[in-house]
């Protein structure tokens, strides 16, 4: 049993080089057996086909940024729900800061997905979390508007700022490699997007 997870991980290992190097579409599985020493016959014992095998490198990753959007939404839900217009943008920094650091521990995955996945169903990731983070604003901002007696912003201005909070994480990790500089980076583009928010509902009110 143990021989078989270490060849389960030792294919997994070198598939994920395979598919930094060369993206999921050119990546070979032939290619991925020869360096780990065991056949193709021994990779479809472990995984049903290549994105079968991508899934097993990225989907605890994937998880583990899905829950930390979920923590930082339940709170943003409850306790924070009646700051959430008051210009503070602390709570927010100190939850971009954390899942920056999720983000950077695992760095390779996480690029794999930004730029190596297309071919995959992995190649739509960064819409598919657009799609959460705007269910989650359609829900705050109805709470709000009834707490505040104003108008909620429309569709459009909630998927725009659920595009443009993302796409600040995916920018960081494309450009930035150091996650020291990003975490600095981080703290004026949450306060600016915090800003534009409170904006948003201040003109509607």
């Amino acid at each position: 049993m143990s021989d078989e997870k270490a060849t389960r991980e030792k294919l997994m290992e070198y598939a994920r080089q395979e598919f930094l190097e060369k993206g999921y579409m050119k990546a070979s599985l032939r290619s991925i057996c020869k360096k780990a020493g065991v056949t193709t016959g021994a990779l479809y014992f472990f995984f049903q086909n290549k994105e079968d095998l991508l899934s097993a490198i990225v989907d605890d990753t994937i998880k583990g940024i899905m829950e930390m959007m979920q923590d930082h939404f339940s709170r943003e839900i409850g306790t924070d729900a009646q700051m959430a217009l008051g210009g503070d943008a602390s709570e927010d920094i100190r939850s971009a800061k954390e899942i920056l650091h999720y983000l950077y521990q695992h760095y390779d995955i996480v690029l794999l997905l930004l730029t190596k996945s297309q071919g995959s169903v992995y190649e739509t990731i960064v819409d598919q979390f657009v799609n959460i983070l705007e269910r989650h604003y359609d829900k705050l901002t109805d709470l709000l508007s009834v707490k505040k007696g104003i108008p909620k912003p429309d569709h459009y201005f909630l998927h725009w700022t659920s595009h443009m909070q993302i796409e600040a994480f995916v920018h960081l990790l494309i450009h930035v490699k150091e996650e020291e500089k990003a975490v600095k980076n981080i703290e004026p583009i949450v306060a600016y997007l915090v800003a534009g928010w409170v904006g948003a509902f201040v003109r509607k009110g």
